[in-house]
């Protein structure tokens, strides 16, 4: 299991940017391909972005393409959404997500460890 925590969330303005961090403790985490999760109030928790291994594939779902850019550093256990043009729809609390393997891509049935997860607002 790896244990992941999430930084970054907060209040925003439609239309403004916010980057969320999330630092994963494990030895190898360049096993793992990694993820971004986001749960709005009254909704299920839907997939937002995912990246492989070591950053050569990542996908999105089609609400934050052209607005999200996940990325990492293998270097800090730490991968990281981008978030620009916000907008209220965006507001949701956000978990990052884990799943080991050197897959380019994973469903999102597939991750198995999740952090704790940051709240974003975005107002309009």
């Amino acid at each position: 299991q790896v244990q992941l925590v999430e930084s970054g969330g907060g209040l925003a303005q439609a239309g403004a940017s916010l980057r969320l961090s999330c630092a994963a403790s494990v030895r190898t985490f360049n096993n793992y391909a990694m993820g971004w999760f986001r749960q709005a109030p009254g909704k299920e928790r839907e997939f937002v972005a995912g990246i492989s291994w070591n950053g050569g594939s990542t996908y999105y779902a089609d609400s934050v393409k052209g607005r999200f850019t996940i990325s990492r550093d293998n270097a800090k256990n730490t991968v990281y959404l981008q978030m620009n043009s916000l907008k209220p729809d965006d507001t949701a609390v956000y978990y990052c997500a884990a799943t080991f393997g050197r897959r380019s891509y994973y469903p999102p049935g597939d991750f198995d460890s999740w952090g704790q997860g940051t709240q974003v607002t975005v107002s309009a």
